[in-house]
């Protein structure tokens, strides 16, 4: 009983002094892993019960915020119901790490990136990967996040719009680009405008929600006036905007949380969670434009 008793004090100091390194982020011993540009990464994946492999199914990305842990944040940012519901693949991939804290780089390399981590690249070969196991439809893969990660759906959809039929961010934004996608990209966003760490009308370091979604507006050539809604969530106040008539089908849908703060929120809108939202959205397309 000492013995076991030791080895456990052990692991548990092991495991603090690894969370307080300010060079080096946790591992998941759970975690699936991948190794891109001779660096080991993971990802956290979830095959629902209703898979069994004869149809090719969705796949869905969820990428956590700066700091973030992927296992951690399947819990508060958990789409398994709805993967559940729809057979789709649902992976929550996790970022590499800078000074102790994981992060994604949703540009392409230079000054708006975080470090020289190659993410879009990691992505890509994630879904490569995961394509030589399960029976993924290659029309039909989607990403959103939240905050930091949020950035990484929109860098998803500007820099690989060849691989992601439509993203959505929760208290994300998006980092300027050179680069256009190849085709209309789909796009939900949901933010707070009481958010203190990316700015709903944004600040010297990012984009407001009004100039990401004027980008996606005049990029996929939707109606320049949206459809507005009132809508509630508890507590919350919310203005839903819809951008339609784009090309391909595609729309941009908004929803503005009156006094939201910067988080993954917790909504009911007609029965409907963020999650759902999120998924119902974009599940609407593949590659192509509308199923």
């Amino acid at each position: 009983m000492k013995q076991i008793s030791i080895l456990v004090i052990g692991i548990i100091i092991f495991c603090a002094c690894k969370k307080e390194s300010k060079d080096e982020c946790p591992t998941d011993p759970l975690a699936n892993t991948l190794i891109h540009n001779g660096e080991q990464r993971e990802y956290v994946i979830y095959i629902p019960s209703t898979y069994d492999g004869t149809s090719a199914v969705p796949l869905m990305f969820n990428f956590h915020g700066f700091g973030g842990n992927a296992r951690d944040y399947m819990l508060s940012a958990d789409m398994r119901t709805q993967a559940e519901a729809d057979t789709f693949i649902l992976v929550y991939p996790q970022g590499s790490c800078i000074d102790g804290a994981s992060h994604w780089n949703s540009s392409l390399p230079g000054g708006d990136n975080k470090s020289s981590a190659d993410d879009l690249g990691f992505v890509e070969s994630l879904i490569n990967n995961l394509v030589s196991t399960y029976n993924v439809d290659l029309e039909r893969v989607y990403a959103c996040g939240y905050s930091n990660g949020g950035m990484m759906a929109f860098g998803l959809a500007q820099h690989k719009s060849d691989l992601i039929a439509a993203v959505g961010s929760v208290s994300g934004t998006m980092l300027d680009s050179g680069n256009s996608p190849n085709r209309p990209v789909p796009v939900i966003t949901i933010h707070g405008t009481a958010d203190g760490v990316l700015p709903y009308n944004g600040s010297a370091d990012y984009n407001s929600v009004s100039n990401v979604l004027d980008y996606w507006v005049n990029f996929n050539n939707t109606d320049v006036t949206p459809q507005i809604t009132n809508l509630t969530s508890g507590s919350y106040q919310i203005e839903h905007q819809l951008f339609t008539n784009g090309d391909s089908s595609s729309t941009v849908e908004h929803y503005k949380i009156i006094s939201g703060d910067h988080v993954w929120f917790d909504l009911n809108i007609n029965g409907s969670s963020t999650s759902d939202l999120i998924w119902n959205f974009v599940s609407q397309y593949d590659i192509n434009g509308l199923n």
